[in-house]
This record gives structure tokens, C-alpha cells and sequence, in this order.
């Protein structure tokens, strides 16, 4: 069973920018309630498209660099990456059948 990953600042290029397949970032934090009602869409999703898709969380608050760079203004935001750029946003929690049509386009 695939988890979502959580990650650093530090861990962001080679988890996100480097990595072999696309990658859904989860900008959260541990107070925010819609990021609370999105992460059991995402721990779903991560279990169903593990050999196809890398999710992964960061926490804004003790990870703020990541969030700044990326103009981050709400939470949650999901950023998708192919080969390193973003391809797709979504800013606040969506339901789990637009988050896979929104997956399906870029896998």
C-alpha cells in the first residue's frame, strides 16, 4: 500500500523536480480543516495509482520556502508536476473523481 510521502524544503527538488513520474504536491498544515477533509482522497488515490503517480504533503508551516517559491496563498493547494513543471493547481479540497480526471490527464 502506497502512502503519501511527507517531505522538506530540502527533499522538495529530488522528490518533486527530479522525480520519474508525475507528482502531486499537498501544500497543508496541521490546523487547516479542508486539508484534513482532503487527505483521506489523497491517501486513496496514493494506493491507486502508486506505479503511476508520486503524492506527496508539505507541511507550509515548517516549510515555508517551498510554499513562498510557489506563490502558495491557501491551503490546501495541490500542485501537479511532469518532468519538473507544473501542469496543473487546484486550490482547495476537491472531490476524489475531479482529482483523478484532473490525475488521468497527466499520467
Amino acid at each position: 500500500m502506497s502512502k503519501p510521502l511527507n517531505i522538506t524544503d530540502d527533499q522538495f527538488e529530488q522528490e518533486v523536480l527530479q522525480a520519474d513520474v508525475p507528482v502531486v504536491v499537498d501544500f497543508w498544515a496541521t490546523w487547516c480543516g479542508p486539508c484534513k477533509m482532503i487527505a483521506p482522497i489523497l491517501e486513496e488515490v496514493a494506493d491507486e495509482y502508486a506505479e503511476k503517480v508520486k503524492i506527496v504533503k508539505i507541511d507550509v508551516d515548517s516549510n515555508s520556502t517551498t510554499a513562498a517559491k510557489h506563490n502558495i496563498m491557501s491551503i490546501p493547494s495541490l500542485l501537479f508536476f511532469k518532468n519538473g513543471e507544473v501542469v496543473d493547481q487546484v486550490v482547495g479540497a476537491i472531490p476524489k473523481a475531479q482529482l483523478t480526471a484532473r490525475l488521468d490527464k497527466i499520467v
